[in-house]
């Protein structure tokens, strides 16, 4: 009788961070007492949404980072997330917290978010802000290890443009590489999901200034860091067609809530 084949293991995924430290004034009144990720979504909280779909995909460590009433998220989600029902708890995805909020009085845009957690996350991390809603995404494992065997500084999943933002953001060549196209061409360009891979070497010289920790806490964009790597051929990106809602308005957050 032949012995049988070893199992192969399951990649290894990266961590996650979790963009939440905005404090979604399109969304006022609701997020006067509420922070944006908070608000339900079919029944549930939409930063739950990205949780469960991390888990599910094996990831097992996810860093939050919090500004406006950031208090009420880590309270809420705490120091672990495991579906209800999840047969073994050792499974369980850790939670850490960046709090912005408490320790510089504000949030610190996207790049400076992201370069203040970076001590929390390592080489390479998955990276969703948490007002987005896309409940179809698989945080897929095989993306992650193509993204660490591969020279690129971001892989990005790109949209087909809402009718809130028509011109879209980036162009995506044939290759896949995610192109910073000047305003006035004419090919197509997508909007950028707020979901990519990225690796820490973004976040330093020459893309990016900001002094590792981004312990004075700077505020700054991810964007120009995005468009510098992209015109050095060092972005990828995937066009993403499943549904994708940036949960912006209340009004799109009642039509997500209407059967």
């Amino acid at each position: 009788m032949p012995a049988a084949a070893p199992s192969c293991p399951a990649p290894q995924q990266p961590p996650a961070l979790l963009l939440a430290a905005g404090r979604g004034e399109r969304m006022r009144p609701l997020t006067d007492t509420c922070p944006k990720p908070l608000l339900a979504v079919r029944g549930q909280p939409l930063l739950q949404w990205h949780l469960q779909a991390l888990h599910a995909a094996g990831v097992r460590r996810a860093v939050i980072n919090t500004a406006w009433l950031g208090e009420r998220i880590s309270a809420h989600f705490q120091d672990t997330f495991s579906p209800q029902g999840a047969p073994d708890k050792r499974e369980a995805l850790s939670i850490s917290y960046s709090h912005e909020g408490r320790d510089f009085g504000g949030a610190l845009e996207t790049a400076g978010g992201i370069a203040r957690a970076l001590p929390l996350l390592g080489d390479i991390f998955w990276l969703a802000a948490g007002d987005v809603f896309v409940p179809g995404f698989g945080f897929d494992a095989a993306a992650a290890q193509a993204f660490a065997a591969s020279p690129m500084l971001a892989h990005l999943w790109l949209v087909p443009n809402p009718a809130h933002h028509p011109r879209g953001d980036f162009g995506l060549s044939p290759e896949g590489l995610a192109l910073n196209l000047p305003p006035d061409h004419p090919g197509p360009r997508y909007t950028y999901s707020t979901i990519a891979l990225l690796r820490a070497a973004l976040l330093a010289p020459p893309w990016c200034d900001i002094p590792p920790g981004n312990p004075q806490g700077l505020a700054a964009p991810l964007a120009p860091l995005l468009r510098r790597a992209m015109d050095n051929g060092r972005v990828s990106a995937t066009l993403y067609t499943g549904p994708w809602t940036d949960v912006g308005t209340p009004q799109r957050l009642q039509e997500l809530n209407t059967p």
